[in-house]
């Protein structure tokens, strides 16, 4: 059985005690003590890096577009270049080429092209025929009886180029055969250097043809090929005439219709209206290079003759002549088959109301 302790000894015992735990806290085997809260670490934020340069575009690198890609209705601009006088945006209504000694293809070719050029008239395929005014064999084109060979032999390069399947050239002279006629005018050569052919007219192509618009003829024979054509071109010389006292364009086409005294017996100027209504050329050129100012419509003296170097071009065979009196010192109302056609309403004779292309060569 245990003894009592003083209160002494209790006391000495817990000293003891308390020594012992001392000295196990300081050599590292103590008891681990109650873990206390950590204290908050504050991380600093890393560094600002700034971003890497952008390199330079290279061969390989395509920047995008600063503007918008053009459209069908967005129009670039561009830069102004000087490219001489502007085409006009319609073709003249008539057309007057001159220049003093210039070459009588050149003058025929800028007159053409003034008016919309021979494509305007002349399609690829086409059966072309020229008539000029081959009077008779007695003179050479010089004596302004007859029509210039070389704006004949332009108009058939002309047409040729325009793609004009064939060119045939062709009157009804009536002063020596058609074939001595075609070579003393000189058109025969010309005609065929430039490619195309002269036909001798036949008079079993003519055929009875109806003027329903006539006014003293109202049937008369007419030559057929001149009706199938898909392109007549009207070439006319200015000259004086005697009974008609000029023949022009409207005039000329009396070459292709038999019975011309028939014709002078009717009334000739209210005749050649009248058959203008039937034969209606594309296209008329009036070769005014030389005119014949007296004694017409042969001629025969050079002293009758004026050179003018001109060529008129019109679609429309009323204006043409309308014009070309105005080289005579005339008036259009002077010349009766002019009046006529223009109140039947085959074209214009005020000249104040039609453009008119002026041109230099």
């Amino acid at each position: 059985m245990s003894q009592p302790i003083s209160r002494r000894t209790f006391i000495k015992r817990l000293l003891a005690v308390s020594t012992v735990g001392a000295a196990l806290s300081a050599s590292g085997c103590a008891a681990k003590p109650t873990p206390q809260p950590r204290p908050t670490t504050v991380v600093p934020p890393p560094p600002t890096v700034p971003p890497p340069a952008v390199a330079a575009p290279t061969a390989t690198t395509v920047p995008p577009p600063a503007v918008a890609v053009p459209t069908a209705t967005t129009v670039l601009p561009t830069a102004t270049v000087a490219v001489g006088p502007a085409a006009p945006t319609t073709p003249a209504y008539l057309a007057v080429a001159r220049g003093p000694n210039a070459d009588p293809r050149e003058i025929t070719r800028r007159a053409i092209a003034a008016l919309g050029g021979m494509g305007r008239f002349v399609k690829k395929g086409d059966d072309v025929i020229i008539k000029p005014n081959i009077c008779t064999a007695y003179h050479t084109f010089e004596y302004a009886a007859t029509t210039n060979p070389e704006v004949v032999a332009a108009l058939v390069q002309l047409c040729l180029g325009a793609g004009a399947r064939r060119v045939r050239v062709m009157d009804f002279p009536f002063g020596g055969t058609p074939q001595a006629a075609y070579e003393k005018s000189g058109i025969a050569a010309a005609v065929k250097a430039a490619g195309g052919i002269t036909e001798v007219m036949s008079n079993m192509k003519f055929r009875d043809v109806e003027i329903p618009q006539g006014k003293r003829l109202k049937q008369w024979k007419i030559y057929g090929d001149i009706l199938d054509a898909n392109v007549v071109i009207n070439v006319p010389i200015a000259k004086d005439h005697s009974s008609a006292t000029l023949t022009l364009g409207m005039k000329n086409l009396m070459g292709v219709v038999l019975d011309r005294s028939g014709m002078h017996a009717r009334g000739l100027h209210q005749s050649i209206a009248d058959i203008n209504t039937v034969i209606r050329p594309q296209l008329t050129v009036v070769d005014a290079i030389r005119i014949l100012t007296d004694n017409g419509p042969t001629g025969g003296n050079l002293n009758d003759v004026k050179k003018l170097d001109t060529v008129i071009v019109s679609a429309d065979v009323v204006a043409a002549d309308a014009f070309a009196t105005t080289l005579f010192n005339m008036e259009p109302t002077d010349i009766g088959y002019i009046r006529y056609a223009a109140e039947m309403g085959l074209g214009k004779m005020d000249l104040k109301t039609i453009q008119i292309e002026q041109v230099t060569v």
